[in-house]
This record gives structure tokens, sequence and C-alpha cells, in this order.
């Protein structure tokens, strides 16, 4: 069996906003909210007196803000939830008198309560999903309205990672007009793509809240980049008063440019509603357009090109920034990732902000996007670190019969138009065996399932799995045919004797890499891939080496907050790149398999001693300063077919091949102080070279500015910091504590040094580094200028860094 996908996609920008709510004109209300921690119950009133509360943009997150403690949960990163209420004053000018106004919120963690002018709206439990409110009923037009909005997070251990606490999205204001585009009322597919014609198809959904019938003009226009018009057409259309009605219209594209993940090339749809000559709506959205495919035995194919997908999963949090991130920081990091050689993401195990879908259209990143991590029941929670005495079991099971296929639904309607998503996941890990389901099969000797126990007959029938998946199946069909229906299967064993993979398109495996051969030859038609995988070479040889397994997607991506060890432990380190968005020693190792262009890194440790004497690691730091006469492994990580390495200008060992059983090129050699070179060796040439130099005494602080110039509404800087010795050697053993002092139209967000077990205060202008490195988060605060930012430690000569707002 094959699945074979066309689509056409689009994501939707107002005013530089990158609001998905379909209808109207945007205005971001994220600045100047009231905030107080705790229950006031009289806060949702316009009356209520919330002077002596604190003045807070958002994005906000009030859990990161901290304190760490030891009595909090590991599993959302000992950091503390609560109670809490945001309030905002908002004027709504006379002239919108007459439109339809709706609040959006990109995502309140968690369970939601709003109100506008002391009347409740509603709750939203999930707080990872995009909601809106039609609040026209209860606006004074040309007057002061009050915004409340009550965010519960009582049950902070709800997660088996870091959450987050409070608005932490964006929020806005959208004006339209009374006939207008329904909220996620834009649907675009392409029935046929060929190299000379694209057939697109766009569905409309208008919505008419007036009391007569209305006649419309729908007019759609394609442009290129260059804003050349490539397709347009225009149609008459009635509505019924007080009725909403979808009206289809397919375009012709010739010689159309594809979206792929080398050319991320984006045309604008350009959508106006025309009421009589008057114009009473416009968009202008970026679209992509490309084909899916995939095949059991060949693997998956974009825009008919077989290709490995070679993805990594993420959470939605930055580290010190907490889950409040802004674009910028997603942008730097999805661009080092890219770099490395990675192709793909998965969003886990949530529906993430809108901006991470945008940067993926924008830069060649196909998205697995996720949507639960749980169904009906619960599943393990560790308090007091990961897989560590007793769990809790809070979390979304609890709201899940009520909300699960709603929340579902406006993933799907949020994010089914923009091109980097390829896949739609219903579930993660929701089959582990006995947590919390359980079947007969477990007692079964020799079946090599990772659980905790044999069959536990009181636990939930895995066999209800399968129910449930093809009901989350059918919504995303009935939203979204157009992409397979995925999921991350922990338990293959078990949801084997379950209808539960007979509800997927594609199936993925996490860290059962044993089974694919097996699952190929028993399921014959099943669409096969790593949805979760660790980092060893053998789980990529399964990938590269078999056709019918398309890609895998590493665990994972970033380092991240929760899911944390025993105490002191901020979170999970087992990321390409750490908490600040460094490059760490495993994502040479990951270049060096996922990349063509020649590269070399270079990493050493001490020799290790008994049984694991012949260990190679993919973790090896950049660092050469050791006692003398110490053993020392070095080890290589390239994608050349040899490697030389180099003592103080001399080869030490021989020249060495390639090692496609391990992936690490290596030698043992006693430690003499100086420089120490590999260099990569292709076709008898020197192709790529890596220096370490042993260091001496911290010396100096220096401040790279990666983003010189900002914008000056709320742009991020990152300034990179290092220590460095008196020849401008980086210390990678130092761990200097650093003072942040900014001058000038800007404020330190941040400072990021990575330290996983750093439990101190994050919020202050004060930070120790960590493997003599740190990232300092810069950002403008409203005005054109230059901000100057100064770096301090005691003994060290300080650092200058400027970053003109504009």
């Amino acid at each position: 069996m094959k699945y074979f996908f066309t689509l056409i996609l689009f994501q939707i920008i107002f005013f530089q906003s990158s609001a998905q709510i379909h209808s109207g004109i945007h205005e971001k209300i994220n600045n100047q909210w009231k905030f107080r921690k705790g229950d006031h119950t009289e806060a949702a009133l316009p009356e209520f007196n919330d002077n002596r509360w604190i003045t807070v943009d958002l994005p906000h997150d009030w859990s990161v803000e901290g304190p760490y403690s030891p009595d909090l949960a590991s599993a959302t990163g000992y950091l503390p939830g609560g109670i809490a209420w945001y309030r905002k004053t908002l004027h709504i000018p006379e002239n919108h008198t007459g439109n339809i106004v709706y609040l959006y919120f990109e995502g309140i963690y968690r369970n939601g309560e709003v109100f506008v002018n002391g009347k409740p709206l509603g709750m939203r439990p999930n707080g990872y999903i995009s909601h809106y409110y039609d609040i026209t009923p209860h606006i004074r037009f040309g007057e002061e309205n009050t915004l409340s909005v009550r965010v519960d997070h009582s049950k902070y251990a709800d997660s088996r990672w870091y959450t987050g606490s409070g608005i932490y999205r964006n929020v806005y204001l959208v004006y339209a007009h009374p006939v207008h585009i329904s909220p996620w009322g834009l649907y675009i597919t392409t029935p046929s793509v060929t190299g000379k014609e694209a057939v697109m198809e766009i569905q409309t959904t208008l919505q008419n809240t007036t009391a007569r019938d209305e006649t419309l003009r729908i007019v759609h226009r394609l442009e290129t980049p260059e804003g050349k018009t490539v397709a347009s057409a225009s149609d008459r259309v009635r509505i019924p008063a007080g009725e909403s009605a979808t009206f289809t219209r397919q375009l012709k594209v010739k010689q159309p440019r594809l979206w792929s993940v080398d050319n991320p090339y984006l045309y604008s749809l350009h959508t106006e509603l025309y009421l009589g000559n008057e114009q009473i709506g416009h968009t202008e959205q970026p679209t992509g357009i490309r084909t899916l495919a995939f095949d059991p035995n060949r693997g998956f194919f974009l825009n008919g090109q077989n290709m490995k997908v070679k993805g990594v999963c993420l959470h939605h949090d930055a580290g010190c920034l907490g889950a409040a991130v802004p674009k910028e920081v997603w942008k730097r990091r999805l661009l080092i990732l890219k770099s490395l050689g990675c192709n793909a993401i998965r969003t886990s195990h949530n529906p993430q902000a809108p901006d991470l879908y945008h940067l993926c259209d924008e830069l060649g990143l196909l998205v697995l996007n996720e949507a639960f991590d749980e169904w009906e029941f619960p599943k393990k929670k560790w308090l007091d670190g990961w897989n560590v005495g007793e769990p809790g079991f809070q979390g979304h099971s609890e709201f899940f019969d009520e909300w699960g296929e709603k929340d579902l639904r406006d993933m799907i309607l949020r994010d089914r138009n923009h091109p980097s998503i390829f896949m739609w996941s219903i579930g993660n890990e929701v089959d582990y065996p006995n947590d919390p389901y359980s079947h007969p099969i477990l007692d079964q000797e020799g079946i090599r399932q990772q659980h905790t126990h044999g069959y536990l007959p009181d636990q939930p029938d895995a066999r209800r799995l399968g129910d449930i998946a093809h009901r989350l199946a059918a919504v995303i069909k009935t939203h979204d045919p157009s992409r397979p229906v995925t999921a991350g299967l922990a338990g293959p064993v078990m949801s084997n004797e379950t209808d539960y993979p007979s509800a997927l398109d594609v199936v993925g495996y996490n860290y059962n890499e044993y089974r694919y051969e097996l699952d190929h030859t028993t399921y014959p038609e099943r669409i096969l891939y790593g949805s979760e995988t660790g980092h060893s070479m053998d789980a990529w040889k399964s990938v590269r080496d078999n056709d019918y397994i398309f890609g895998q997607f590493l665990w994972t991506g970033i380092n991240y907050l929760g899911e944390s060890h025993a105490w002191p432990s901020r979170g999970f380190t087992s990321g390409l790149l750490d908490l600040a968005g460094f490059i760490k020693p495993r994502a040479w190792f990951r270049k060096s398999l996922w990349t063509d262009d020649p590269m070399i890194y270079l990493g050493t440790y001490p020799v290790p001693r008994g049984r694991r004497k012949d260990y190679l690691s993919i973790d090896a730091p950049p660092l050469w300063n050791y006692r003398a006469g110490d053993t020392i492994r070095v080890v290589a990580y390239t994608n050349c077919p040899e490697a030389r390495l180099l003592l103080n200008g001399k080869q030490a060992g021989e020249i060495r091949a390639y090692d496609d059983q391990t992936g690490i090129i290596s030698w043992d050699i006693p430690f003499e102080p100086g420089k120490l070179e590999a260099v990569g060796i292709k076709n008898g040439r020197e192709a790529a070279r890596f220096t370490l130099v042993t260091s001496k005494r911290p010396h100096a602080i220096r401040a790279e500015v990666l983003d010189p110039v900002v914008a000056r509404e709320k742009g991020i800087a990152h300034i990179k910091i290092r220590i460095m010795d008196e020849d401008g050697n980086p210390v990678f053993l130092s761990d200097n504590e650093i003072t942040c002092t900014v001058e000038g139209p800007a404020r330190l967000l941040g400072l990021e040094a990575s330290d996983p077990r750093d439990m101190g205060n994050y919020t202050d202008p004060v930070q120790r580094v960590y493997q003599g490195k740190m990232l300092a988060y810069i950002q403008a605060t409203g005005e054109a200028g230059t901000a100057r930012i100064t770096f301090t430690s005691p003994w060290l000569q300080p650092a200058v860094a400027e970053v003109r707002m504009e």
C-alpha cells in the first residue's frame, strides 16, 4: 500500500503578525499587563484595584522565575506552578462599532479562564491549544474595557517535562467585518502537482453574522516573492443571513516552484473580500507547493525525491527563558540544528507556538506535529528524580474525554496550512506497557518488550487503544485528509495485539529498532520509521541501511527543563544542543553522520579502565588540559575516509581509517601540553581540521554579539560569552561568575550557562559560566539607539558589547 499526498499551504500574516486566525485585522496586545500570583476572587471585576500588581509583558512564564526547590516535582524541573491572574485595560475604538471582535490566545498554561468586563467567556484546560472567543457582545465600544485571565496550574506536577505557567504565548484582538472569513476558515490543497502545472484548490469558509443574505466577491491572487502574479480568480458568492458557507475555487499555477528542505520557496497568496465595491477583508500569506509520498518498501518521497528524514524531538522551553521563547531564539536554534544535517523536527509531545511552524516553513524543516502524550489515563510523573521513588498521576488525562477531540480538531485547523508539516501524530508512547495499559502478551517469554512487570490485569486493557486511535484519526481525516496520521509506539509487541496500528497511515517506533525487520516482514503494508531513537551509530544504521525505514527522530535535539534526575538537576541532557543552544560534542558526531561537506571534530577523555577500557564516547569534550603522563583517549568524529592526529606539529599515531561500526576514529596517547590537531583526509589530501590548545588560567572575558542590529520593538540579541586565557585560548574548565549590566534602550532577558546542576537564581544579572561559556539574551525596549552591555568578573578583564536597535 502506498500513501500519496499533495498540498499547497500557507501561513497568515497581518501587519507582521504571526497570528493563525483567518479573520480581520490583528492587533497584538502583549504589552502592559498587570500580574499577581495567588487567587483573587474579585479580580475578574472591572472595578477591582490592581494598582499594587506588577506589570509584565507577554509572553510570560511565571514558573521559570522560580525559585527551584527540592520539595517540588522533578518531572516539571523542580519549579513551581500555582494560580495567578492577569489583567489589562483595553480601549476599543468607537469606529469598530458594528464589527466582530475576537480575542485570540496562542496558549495559556493551563486552565485559562477568561473574563471581559467581568463576564466569563470560558475556560480552556489544555495549555498547548490556541483558542479564541467572540467578545463582541461584552465590549463597550469607544470606552475602556477590562480583560482578566485566571490561570490555574495548581496541579503543577501534571507533565513528564517542564510546561511553564501563564499566558506564555502571544495574544491578539481581531477586528472583523460582520461578513468575514471564519476563524481558521481557509484550507488549501493541490489535487495534482507536476513540473508543468499545479492545481491549487482553495476552500474558503465565510461567516455572515448579519440579519440579511449577502452577496460577496472573493478574489484570490498568487504572487511570487518578487510580486509577480502567477494565478488569480474571482467568484461571486451568496451567504444566507446568520449562517456560514464554504466555497471552493481552483487555481492553475504554471511551472510551479516547489517547497523543499533545501529550497523552501514560498509564494504569497492574497485573498480579498468585496461587498459591492467595498473591500471588507484582505489577507496575505506565504504559501508553499510540494508533494508527499510514503511507501512501505521504499520509504518517504518529498516532491518525488526519495530522502531520509533526519529529525530531532523538541520540547518547547529554552532554559532560563522557560516556555516564553521569542521567535529569534527559536530561529537561531533551528538554524544550528539544520547546520548539523537535521531536516525535520517532532513537536514533542504537544502543539507548539505558531512562531515555530512559521520558521520551519521559512527555513525548510519538515514537522511531525504531535497532539498528545497521554489519553484517557495518566502516565507516571516522577517526583523525586527520573524513574526514582513513587510517581504522581496528575495530567491532561483528566480532561481528555471532554476535550481531546476538540483539542485535536483545533490543532489541525490552526496548523493544517503549513508546508513544513508532513504528518500528524495522535500520541506519544500512550502504549507504554503498564504505564498505564497492559495486555496478557506481556507474560510471554522472549518478547523483548520493555515493561516494568508482566501482565497487570488491574491496569487498563490495551485493547481500548484501538477505538480511541480510530476516533482521533477520524478527526484528522475530517479536517485534513491530505496528510498521514501517525503515532510513536513504545510497545509495538503489545500494540500489535490491538487495533491501534491499523488506525495509523504511518507507524512510528520508539526505541524498538530490533523490531524493524521482523515487523516489516510480518506487516508488509506497514510504513515504518523511528519516531524516537537514541543517538547511537546502530540506531542510525537501522535507518541508513534499510530502504523501508524512512527516518529517525533523535531524543532529543536540545536539552530541556524537566524530566529531571534527583536533585540537583534542572532537566534532561540528551540533546545535540545544550540549554543555551550551544553545540555539544554529540552534535559533531551527528554532523559526521548526517552531512557530506568534509568536517572533523576532536574530543578527549582519560582512557577508561576495566570493562569500559574500549569505550568510545560520542560526548568527548574539546579539552586538552590533563596531568603530564596521563594516557588520554583522543576521538575524532568525521565524515572523511581517514584522519591524522598531530601533537605539537608531529604525527601522533598512525593515520586511521573511518570505522563504520562505531563512526569514531580514536587514538590513545600520553598527554603533552600544547596543540592537538585532527586532520580529515579525503582523496589523500587534507579536507578538514580541528584544533585544541592547552589553556592557561582564566584571564579575560570575550563577548561575541551574534545579532549586532535588532528590531527596536522587543528584538532579541544573542551575546556569546567565553572565558579566555592570556593567549586568547578558550578556558573550557573555567566557572567564573559573570555580572551583566545594560545601558541604553534594552534589558537583560536572561543569562544561560547550561549547567544542568545549577539550581540558583536565573532572574538576576549574575551567573557562572559553564564549560567556559554562557549566552546572554538582550531584548530591545522600544526605542531606537545603541545599547551598551558590560560583562565583568573579579580578576578578569571585562568585555563590552554594543547592540543597535532600529
